[in-house]
């Protein structure tokens, strides 16, 4: 643990390995299935022969190297070789050509690194740039994280020592919104948030870290690997996730602690009964969840399930991982919250720049030794992000009395819904009280009148029903009307980005098939006045019953004349905000079926549309007489 002991003084990733190498040779470092273990002084001479494979190849200090690799101990083991002899750029292995092209030209890379015989699109766009391309190759009897790299040697370069400095890592930013930004990340950085989180979660040499997150994201890269390392522990890097593999690997390797985002931790739930056996004998002293907000009640069935505390974090690619966590117990745990400063100083500013009082929201800004130098040629950025040394998050939140972070929302994802301002999160943990509901996103959908509508994709748990109607209608009773959404669809599963979180932005895009109603024509004569109004009202043609009438463009507006016009058709009280209840053709022909039933229950047949339009037009004219 003497790295820990260093007290935050800024080292490079070679000083942090020899450290280790020197306190604990033998303990093992790097595990993963089907391998034997690599010591840290085996690991240290690994990261050895990469930086002086790098140099042969005509690679100095400051020349970027791309990874294409899949998650492993060799991905492991390459992004620690090639981080401390030049600067990594790991990307994500699934990328199409065009995705290729783009991050490849954008880094301006001088190499790429695939596995010996990849068939990876990557290799084709490397070649058409003429980027240099290098294969891994690895013996399946060599230990974890155990390669030879093969290329064409130009000549060695001069080794010049690597500085605190330095850019080890370079990554993007999502880009949902805009073009990707280039986030360079320095030996200091990576140093500092390893140490951050090793602190936070107090890591030693007997912890053992399976790392389920991808090695191409920051989460993964410094808070399941380089954390583990920075205390002496060990570190499981098992292929890609699954929720079956995940608990052969719980069995075999017997971690101490996982890091994950919260799909990951929600699909390891819905497996656990098939591996109660594994469950009953794990050996975890906590579970750590970061990247996305975790829902309460996924906290609540994982501390029931193994028993153990489960630690949220907050976490970004421009602060090298961490930013804040809630503490191990004794220290509080406070549900919907992300914690206390966990690293870098964190404080809550106004649009001015001023700093703002406990209790009072504002955007989160942060500042510390983890946090990049700025955005790579991106003056317009780096403007707008950096207020007097404070990193703008673009997060929104507060602080409570103790001094414990709570998220609100992005300010790029708030919604503006005809002036009225929604963070989509509150609707987000509302919906997660419903005790169907597994998983949420609430999203922005265009709208012609209102600039931005609400609606919300919600995936059931095994075994449980619900309707929108019902869904909504659930809603009703814990959110004002106007964060209500418009449209709630349920679907099988939520699109996900590469680490398994979902992107709000964009999702009514990538939903659009899911949204299209799947009736169309009227079934009864309510239902086909109803359809009428909306056409009329609207002026729109070819929607069906289903559809919802703000998704097709209404607005109060549009449903105070509705309302109005339905009123005087069928001689009834409609209230001016029943289309926010029953927004869709069918649901509000049944509520005015209702409302007559009530009126009249001795022709609940007719008004339920049982019976020929003549009879109900002269059944609806008696009771205008009457």
């Amino acid at each position: 643990m003497n790295a820990i002991a260093n007290n935050g003084l800024p080292m490079t990733l070679p000083d942090l390995l020899n450290d280790q190498a020197t306190q604990f040779p033998e303990q093992a470092a790097l595990s993963a299935p089907r391998k034997t273990g690599l010591s840290y002084s085996a690991l240290m001479s690994q990261v050895d022969r990469v930086q002086a494979a790098l140099s042969e190849f005509g690679l100095g200090r400051s020349d970027r190297v791309a990874l294409v690799l899949p998650n492993g101990p060799g991905m492991a083991a390459a992004f620690l070789g090639v981080a401390s002899g030049a600067v990594c750029a790991p990307l994500n292995p699934g990328y199409t050509a065009d995705g290729f092209d783009f991050f490849l030209s954008d880094l301006n890379v001088k190499a790429l690194i695939v596995e010996a015989g990849s068939d990876s699109a990557a290799v084709g766009v490397a070649r058409r740039r003429r980027i240099e391309v290098l294969e891994l190759a690895q013996e399946s009897s060599a230990p974890a994280g155990i390669f030879s790299l093969h290329g064409r040697a130009r000549g060695a370069v001069s080794a010049t020592p690597t500085r605190p400095d330095d850019v080890a890592l370079l990554l993007h930013t999502s880009g949902t919104t805009s073009r990707p930004k280039l986030v360079p990340l320095t030996h200091r950085n990576l140093y500092a948030s390893a140490f951050n989180v090793a602190r936070t979660l107090g890591l030693s040499p007997t912890d053992c870290c399976l790392n389920v997150m991808p090695l191409f994201h920051i989460h993964g890269l410094v808070a399941g690997l380089l954390s583990t390392l920075a205390s002496g522990g060990s570190v499981v890097c098992p292929p890609d996730f699954s929720a079956p593999d995940f608990f052969e690997w719980m069995a075999e390797f017997h971690p101490t602690w996982y890091t994950a985002v919260p799909t990951m931790h929600q699909a390891a739930l819905a497996h656990a009964r098939d591996h109660a056996d594994v469950v009953a004998a794990h050996r975890l002293r906590f579970i750590r969840s970061s990247s996305a907000a975790l829902p309460a009640s996924v906290m609540v069935e994982l501390e029931a399930l193994f028993k153990v505390p489960v630690i949220e974090a907050y976490g970004a690619t421009e602060a090298a991982h961490q930013m804040a966590s809630n503490p191990l117990p004794p220290r509080a745990r406070k549900p919907r919250s992300v914690g206390v400063a966990a690293g870098p100083e964190v404080a809550i500013m106004d649009f001015t720049g001023s700093q703002l009082p406990q209790g009072e929201p504002g955007e989160v800004v942060i500042r510390g030794a983890n946090v990049m130098p700025g955005y790579e040629n991106d003056a317009a950025a780096n403007l707008a992000s950096f207020a007097d040394g404070w990193f703008r998050t673009g997060d929104q939140g507060y602080l409570d009395a103790d001094g414990y972070l709570f998220l609100t929302g992005r300010l790029k994802e708030v919604i503006n819904r005809g002036g009225e301002k929604i963070s989509p999160r509150e609707v987000d943990d509302a919906l997660l009280e419903h005790p169907a509901i597994a998983q949420v996103v609430a999203f922005a959908l265009p709208h012609p009148t209102l600039g931005e509508d609400l609606a919300a994709a919600v995936v059931l748990k095994e075994g449980h029903s619900a309707s929108a109607q019902a869904i909504r209608d659930f809603l009703f009773e814990r959110l004002p009307g106007f964060k209500i959404p418009s449209l709630v669809v349920v679907v099988p599963a939520l699109p996900k980005g590469p680490t398994g979180k979902v992107q709000r932005i964009g999702l009514a895009a990538e939903l659009a098939e899911h949204m299209k109603s799947s009736v169309g024509a009227p079934r009864n004569d309510f239902e086909r006045i109803v359809v009428e109004t909306f056409a009329e009202v609207l002026k729109i043609a070819d929607f069906g019953i289903d559809d919802n009438f703000f998704a097709l463009g209404g607005d109060s507006l549009h449903a105070t004349q509705i309302a109005n016009r339905l009123a005087s058709i069928f001689d009834i009280e409609l209230p001016n905000v029943v289309l926010f209840r029953k927004p869709t053709a069918s649901e509000l022909a049944a509520e005015i079926a209702t409302l007559l039933t009530a009126v009249d229950p001795d022709h609940a047949e007719v008004f339920a549309g049982l019976h020929p339009v003549e009879e109900l037009d002269k059944l609806l004219a008696d009771l205008r007489n009457e």
